[in-house]
């Protein structure tokens, strides 16, 4: 009898750096403070409702749309796999596994460096790497991938050889009693 496999946890889920909803809160408020300072100052009413129209949709497209867009991508790290989601009208997912081994880098460039964030890069041998974008605390993102690909591949190993060990029966081949 093989041993049951351990449940599949959630070691950490993480998205981008809320640094990059930084500018579009500003636009946020110097759209409000705009549009409080200069409604009520025009002489007919539609001009007041123009206004308030237009930074409406300054709102909607300066605001929201980057707090969507920020709010679509995340990462998920398991004891088995890492997932990554994006997309807002249409999502995507791609999942890898630690067993499978892949090489993790880290890039930061000089903000990212003051914020402890970066690009936690993962090359499985594809044609491109995979890329976790702006992932605060990248240096220990980076080294949990580390330790749970070494867990998982030495998993895969010690079934193999248990694998291996096994005697064979007469189940296991085809054509033989």
């Amino acid at each position: 009898m093989s041993e049951p496999a351990t449940p599949e946890s959630v070691v950490a889920r993480l998205r981008p750096h809320g640094r990059a909803l930084f500018w579009p809160t500003v636009a946020l408020l110097l759209i409000v403070g705009a549009t409080t300072y200069f409604f009520g100052r025009f002489p007919e009413g539609w001009e007041n409702l123009a206004l308030l129209g237009v930074a409406a949709l300054l709102a909607l497209l300066l605001w929201i749309v980057p707090l969507l867009l920020w709010l679509g991508r995340n990462y998920t790290i398991t004891t088995r796999r890492i997932i990554l989601r994006s997309g807002f009208l249409v999502r995507v997912r791609q999942e890898l596994l630690h067993s499978r081994g892949y090489d993790v880098t880290v890039r930061k460039n000089g903000l990212q460096s003051v914020f402890g964030s970066g690009d936690v890069q993962i090359n499985t041998g594809l044609e491109r790497p995979v890329v976790l974008r702006d992932v605060p605390g990248a240096d220990l993102v980076q080294a949990a991938l580390h330790d749970l690909m070494e867990a998982n591949q030495s998993m895969v190993a010690a079934r193999r050889q248990q694998d291996a060990s096994r005697s064979p029966d007469e189940t296991s081949f085809w054509g033989t009693r």
